[in-house]
């Protein structure tokens, strides 16, 4: 074997293994699909979350329970507080081991592109609806989530971000697909 191949050769194992470990196994909600929330990037990635262009708002320089940076988001009219997850652990662990959210209260997971997302509810104990949303902050699709489940919930169509809110939050808000999300 050539002087360093060895070493060339178990690097690109290893991001395979990350690759076929990122498919085959996410956490909280949030895999992009076909591989797992956060696979494709490295782990210490930082995603700009700076909103769509034609949004304009400014994130806040709040930092939420796990670290997160805190946002306001116009969801149809209505104001939402949201962690932002951003980083692909923070995507990854996403509402894991909550017991609660506050009222208003959520977690807005920003990707590097649109892409088909997935997500799933293992090790998270609250019910809650996932939005996924466009490049433009159009909503393209919500869909109820069951805590504790391995269940895949996959946006109807590529989305950039996804907002998990508590169950039955877009229903009681009037929040539906091809509502817009201000950033």
């Amino acid at each position: 074997m050539i002087e360093g191949s060895e070493h060339a050769m178990g690097a690109a194992v290893a991001r395979l293994t990350a690759v076929a470990l990122g498919v085959a196994v996410a956490a909280c909600g949030g895999q992009s699909a076909p591989a797992a929330r956060g696979a494709g990037s490295p782990a210490g990635d930082r995603v700009a979350s700076t909103p769509p262009a034609d949004t304009g708002a400014a994130v806040a320089d709040k930092v939420g329970p796990q670290g997160q940076r805190i946002t306001h988001l116009d969801v149809a009219g209505h104001d939402v507080t949201a962690e932002i997850a951003e980083s692909a652990e923070d995507r990854a662990r996403g509402l894991m081991y909550r017991d609660s959210l506050p009222a208003d209260h959520g977690m807005l997971f920003v990707y590097p592109r649109a892409q088909i997302l997935g997500f799933w509810m293992r090790n998270t104990k609250i019910p809650l609806d996932i939005a996924f949303i466009d490049p433009r902050g159009l909503i393209v699709d919500i869909q109820h989530m069951e805590p504790e489940s391995d269940s895949t919930h996959t946006s109807a169509r590529p989305a950039m971000y996804a907002l998990e809110m508590a169950s039955g939050w877009f229903d009681a808000n009037g929040v539906k697909a091809g509502d817009r999300v201000g950033f």
